[in-house]
């Protein structure tokens, strides 16, 4: 049986100065990149000090050797090329009177695909190893190894007229980038890495009918795709002793650095495809805002599975009720038994580095909330 962890986190942290000023010195050719490293390690140390000092139950590097949560794949695979995404994302920033639409930022701007699979799909190098070697020397504890799973790598890459002058169908995209990230998974699990996250902004495009319109006006049939995804994403899971390490997939609604997201609806669309037939030990759902519906759509995920309701928002800093939380997790255990449940914030705290509009003071409250919420139901 897996792991249980109930005070959870996604996985980016918003970046300190120091890191920030390396990244860009280091973009300009300033910086060596042993110095750049140099920096983030340090940065790193100290932020699992902080992490250790919360309570937190599974810890991160906060993501800060990115310049944004999906970067790696793209650094380290050959077969992109420029190109305007395939799917257009309107993103929004909720206000006190509502949402308002949000320019993307740079960041934003690449998590979202300025470049598209124009080529055969060929991995120039491992994905997370130099994060993962460094956690593992450091975390003294359980800690989580990020990257994007290959369905959401094929939808924000895979743009018909481009992609097909090197692959016969989109399925053949996804068993090249199914590939590469289980040769990924296989290889950190082979080095003793207990906690595998695939993230995954893709699996909510399904949820509105503006974005299924923009698929099939682009030649694919979402009910097709999805199918496709589900099936791809996991063979990528498939022929692990989840006895030795927990895999997991969080299902983001975009979490740009304006705190922009690009998808409401609840999850009862994809619910029964998706939350009942993904094969993993915790699925990461976000729950902070009426946007995501209620907790009907849990009763799909099969007995077993571990669902971490993401109550706590990152995309602000105003902190939550304790009493609130603790409400929503009383109100979701009528559908998943509170012994599979966990806790977290909803999404990370800088998916791109810019990051949140929240303060370092303000997100170790937030993280204090998660464990001190967690303790409280679970001990």
């Amino acid at each position: 049986m897996p792991a249980q962890y109930r005070a959870e986190i996604v996985g980016s942290f918003l970046r300190p100065p120091d890191v920030l000023e390396a990244h860009e010195a280091y973009a300009q050719g300033r910086l060596a990149l042993d110095r750049l490293r140099a920096v983030e390690d340090q940065a790193i140390l100290n932020l699992l000090n902080v992490e250790r000092q919360v309570g937190l139950d599974v810890m991160s590097d906060g993501e800060y050797r990115r310049g944004a949560w999906a970067g790696d794949f793209q650094e380290s695979v050959d077969g992109y090329v420029p190109g305007a995404p395939p799917i257009v994302l309107s993103w929004h920033r909720d206000t006190e009177s509502g949402p308002i639409p949000v320019a993307p930022s740079l960041g934003m701007s690449q998590a979202a695909g300025s470049v598209v699979i124009g080529e055969k799909l060929r991995r120039r190098r491992r994905l997370t190893e130099h994060e993962a070697s460094f956690l593992q020397a450091h975390a003294q504890g359980a800690f989580k190894v990020t990257m994007p799973a290959p369905s959401y790598v094929v939808a924000r890459g895979y743009k018909p007229g481009v992609t097909d002058r090197a692959y016969p169908s989109r399925a053949a995209v996804l068993k090249d980038a199914v590939a590469i990230i289980q040769a990924e998974i296989k290889a950190l699990v082979a080095e003793g890495v207990p906690y595998i996250q695939l993230d995954n902004p893709h699996y909510p495009d399904y949820i509105p009918e503006d974005r299924r319109a923009q698929m099939r006006s682009i030649g694919i049939d979402p009910d097709q795709a999805i199918r496709e995804d589900v099936e791809a994403d996991n063979e990528a899971l498939t022929g692990f002793d989840r006895s030795q390490v927990t895999l997991a997939m969080h299902l983001c609604r975009g979490n740009g650095g304006s705190a922009g997201w690009h998808t409401e609806g609840s999850y009862e669309r994809i619910a029964e495809q998706v939350l009942g037939g993904i094969h993993v030990d915790r699925f990461l759902l976000e729950y902070d805002s009426q946007r995501a519906g209620g907790f009907e759509p849990l009763r799909f995920v099969p007995k077993g599975t571990t669902v971490v309701l993401g109550l706590v928002t990152t995309k602000s800093g105003e902190i939550e009720s304790p009493e609130l939380i603790l409400r929503r997790i009383d109100e979701a255990s009528r559908q998943v038994d509170v012994e599979h449940l966990a806790v977290s914030p909803q999404c990370g705290f800088a998916s791109v580095i810019e990051g949140n509009p929240l303060t370092l003071d303000q997100q170790r409250r937030k993280l204090e909330l998660v464990v001190e919420v967690a303790r409280k139901v679970w001990g």
